[in-house]
């Protein structure tokens, strides 16, 4: 008897993150903490298990390792299956060349043998640097139902921001009339979320013809849908209403960071529903100390508080000294803050001490920028950086021949 799965999903996992700075120095985008406790892959990766997908390739290319090793066999997701689960994909040498991914559909293109395997009647491609929580079966339901040759999931923003996304023009069927690439006047609201569904005969057809085209960029969003709107295909948007935030630059990681927080948070992790799954090393339970002050906080296990936590978001492993200030931060796994020391407004990356009596960044007003500080650093004792920077050893090493402590 021979095996087949109905859907398999893709996910785009290659991308370099630049707009994220010294977070992505040595780390692929989705493979960036998030939420104190997981990583931005969790989020596609549980949505696929979560909707019954049980077959998934990650596309890697740049800094994988860290990736490969955490996304391991699958298990934490559900996902080590002996037919499908889910298999890291990067670019490797053929029989007659070795090629790098160029674009995302020359991605999917090099793995169509990945996806012959398991002779899927449909491919879902994602991308792997969004946080959000959504049930593929509904879409792929709709995708049935309209007939459709390809389906774009789609998110309402303002219109004052549809300027800097995908933005998809429909019939009030949502058929897909126009689609416009970051379009300086839009026509709509829709935009496209990265989340795709294809019938794998189309698929396969239109990869092969823009593989063939030297002048594609062998895009999906810039080459493989509008080639198909311009041949007529079925094309329908399916609107998404939950949470969803593309977290490729660093204020928009702290604002998704910050949307976790509250009574009523705007995504919640914590509601039981699509549970979001993730590799987590063992922690011994967080500690609060007896004069410790935290208020509208996520603290991860393993941290030690005996100072001040304000609308902040703490990996595992965090250490907050006494009479130490942290407000309105996100901190990474296994950062020291020192006492008397204050963190305003501030991204941290992992592994790196923030010496006593230090004053980082300002306090969160509309003037102000987020400070970005990278991995493995010891800041001085007294040290004052500044807001809307980017710390690295370059940076402090600078800044202390000019004198940077203790001002």
């Amino acid at each position: 008897m021979i095996k087949k799965k109905e859907a398999v999903a893709m996910l785009l996992a290659g991308g370099q993150g630049s707009r994220l700075y010294l977070l992505t120095e040595r780390l692929a985008k989705p493979a960036v903490p998030f939420g104190g406790k997981y990583r931005i892959i969790d989020f596609p990766l549980s949505n696929c298990i979560n909707s019954g997908i049980d077959t998934v390739g990650v596309l890697t290319q740049y800094q994988p390792l860290a990736l490969n090793e955490y996304i391991g066999n699958g298990q934490p997701w559900d996902l080590d299956r002996t037919f499908g689960g889910v298999m890291m994909l990067p670019p490797y040498q053929a029989s007659k060349r070795a090629d790098w991914y160029k674009g995302t559909a020359n991605a999917i293109y090099q793995n169509i043998h990945f996806i012959r395997k398991y002779d899927p009647d449909y491919v879902v491609i994602l991308s792997g640097d969004h946080i959000y929580k959504m049930d593929y079966r509904s879409m792929l339901d709709f995708h049935k139902k309209t007939d459709a040759d390809c389906t774009i999931a789609v998110f309402e923003v303002p219109l004052s921001e549809a300027n800097r996304f995908g933005i998809m023009n429909t019939n009030e069927d949502m058929s897909v009339i126009e689609f416009e690439e970051k379009p300086s006047q839009p026509k709509s609201t829709q935009a496209s979320m990265g989340v795709y569904i294809f019938n794998t005969r189309k698929l396969f057809e239109y990869l092969t013809a823009d593989e063939e085209d030297a002048s594609s960029e062998k895009d999906f969003g810039k080459n493989i849908i509008p080639a198909m709107l311009n041949a007529g295909e079925r094309l329908f948007a399916y609107k998404f209403d939950g949470y969803w935030k593309d977290v490729g630059t660093i204020d928009s990681l702290w604002e998704a960071n910050m949307d976790l927080l509250g009574d009523r948070p705007m995504l919640s992790l914590r509601d039981g529903s699509r549970r979001i799954f993730s590799r987590n090393y063992a922690e011994p339970p967080h500690f609060v100390g007896s004069n410790a002050v935290i208020s509208n906080s996520l603290i991860t296990e393993g941290c030690e508080i005996y100072g001040t936590v304000i609308n902040s978001v703490l990996s595992g492993g965090v250490l907050v000294e006494p009479n130490a200030i942290v407000k309105d931060s996100v901190i990474f796994n296994d950062v020291i803050i020192k006492s008397a020391s204050t963190v305003n407004y501030t991204v941290c990356d992992r592994d790196t001490v923030i010496g006593a009596g230090s004053v980082v960044g300002k306090e969160r007003q509309e003037a102000a920028g987020i400070t970005l500080i990278g991995t493995e650093l010891v800041i001085r004792d007294g040290t004052v950086i500044p807001d809307n920077v980017k710390v690295s050893a370059a940076f402090l090493n600078e800044l202390y021949e000019k004198g940077g402590v203790g001002q």
